[in-house]
Formats: C-alpha cells, structure tokens, sequence
C-alpha cells in the first residue's frame, strides 16, 4: 500500500469483543460504521471493503472494513464465531522507508525530467535556452519544494493526501520534503479517537437493539512486544430508571 512495500504495516493497538448467543449482519454493521463517519466529516478519510484469507490461498475469506488517513490505518472485523459473534478492530500505520528501489527509480526519473524540461525550455526560448535553462530549473526546484512543504496551509488538503499516496514519491515526500506541524500531530490524535469512539458505539448499539447488555472489550498493544499484556475494559453500568 502507499508504496511503502519495504516494511509491513505495524500494529500498534488492537481490541475485541466476543457476544456468545448472538448473530447480526456484518454489511449492516458496516455500513452503519461508514453512515456514521460520512456524517462526521472526517478530513482525509477514505474507507473501503477489504478481503483476508482465514488460511492459505484456498481458504475462506473475510471482508474487513478498512479506514484510512496519511498512513494510519484501521481494520474493523464483525463475523460469527460458532455460535457467538465478535467484533475486532485494528489499528496500525503504514512506516514511510525510503528503500534503494525508490532512489533507483528516482535516479532514472530525475535525468529523464531534466532533458524534458531542458527541451521545452529550448523550443520557447530559443539560442537563449542554454543560459536561462540553468536558473529557471533551480527557480521550479525550489518552488516545488516550497509548494509541497506547505500544501496543507495553502489549503491544498486533497494534493497533501494524494502526494503521500504516489508509489516511490509519497515516500521521498514524506520522509525528505513533508513537514511535522502540531495541526498534523492533533488531527491523527483526533481521526484515531473518533473512529475508535464510533466503531465501539456501533458495537454497544446494535449489540443493546437485541437486548443484550455488551459488557467489555478486551484490549491489546501488540507494539510492545513481549512486555504487552492483555487488559478488559468494563463498560459502565446503565444507570437504574428514574
């Protein structure tokens, strides 16, 4: 994905909740969970309908609901286990490498965009190209590196996300060219918290429509390693008619 094809995608947290006696429509989970973040406005987000293997190449497969912003990433699972139902959610991001396929590339890339914008600067200027060639190929080098560093605040929302997705350049944007702000750090913090916040609101809805009372979601940060344990979230108790 992304051309970040160097490294896996790490998992970073991951939560379930198993319902014994329990059946529901995993489309309708899903598309609830997508009506829901539809409504919300989330910047960035696209969502689409992905399919695992359970096993080999052979086997069954499941479809996940996969969200996606920049390079954060979650798998929403809602599918019957025997006689019960569980509901997962994984969240994980995408690392940014820059591996020696992407500088080869780059390095055949480059050369091939300087003798195009060498040829083009000899048919519109002329005998005069080879002397003003030189700085207006410095001058576009360093209007473009300007442009991409600060295409979110010059409202360019939509090229931010898109450079980030280009095979080979999303990486070298990223890595080299794209800058860190506070705005980009807070928006991951609030895309991560609301897609949690609604995914598990579903879960509690449509678990409490057949009148079963879910009580907790069992919680794991595999990004820890082997120092990670396992932790149950109690669902607060619904307080007693007036």
């Amino acid at each position: 994905m992304f051309g970040f094809k160097s490294k896996r995608a790490e998992v970073i947290r991951h939560w379930y909740a198993l319902v014994p006696g329990f059946n529901t429509s995993t489309e309708d989970f899903y598309a609830s969970v997508e009506g829901e973040l539809k409504e919300r406005q989330v910047p960035g987000l696209q969502m689409s309908r992905v399919d695992f293997a359970e096993g080999g190449v052979l086997s069954d497969k499941r479809t996940y609901l996969r969200m996606i912003r920049e390079r954060l990433v979650f798998d929403i699972c809602a599918a019957p286990f025997g006689k019960a139902f569980f509901f997962s959610c994984r969240f994980a991001e995408i690392p940014a490498v820059v591996s020696l396929s992407h500088l080869l590339v780059l390095a055949i890339a480059v050369p091939i965009c300087v003798w195009v914008s060498f040829a083009l600067c000899v048919r519109i200027f002329g005998v005069m190209a080879p002397v003003i060639w030189p700085f207006a190929a410095i001058a576009l080098f360093f209007a473009a590196i300007y442009f991409m560093r600060n295409a979110v605040a010059m409202g360019f929302n939509d090229l931010d996300a898109t450079l980030i997705q280009i095979p080979v350049i999303g990486a070298v944007y990223e890595t080299w060219i794209r800058k860190e702000t506070y705005y980009r750090q807070d928006t991951r913090f609030m895309y991560c918290d609301t897609v949690d916040e609604v995914v598990k609101a579903r879960v509690e809805e449509v678990t409490g429509a057949k009148g079963i009372k879910l009580l907790r979601f069992n919680d794991y940060n595999p990004i820890l390693g082997e120092l990670y344990k396992p932790s149950t979230v109690q669902l607060p108790k619904a307080s007693a008619p007036a």
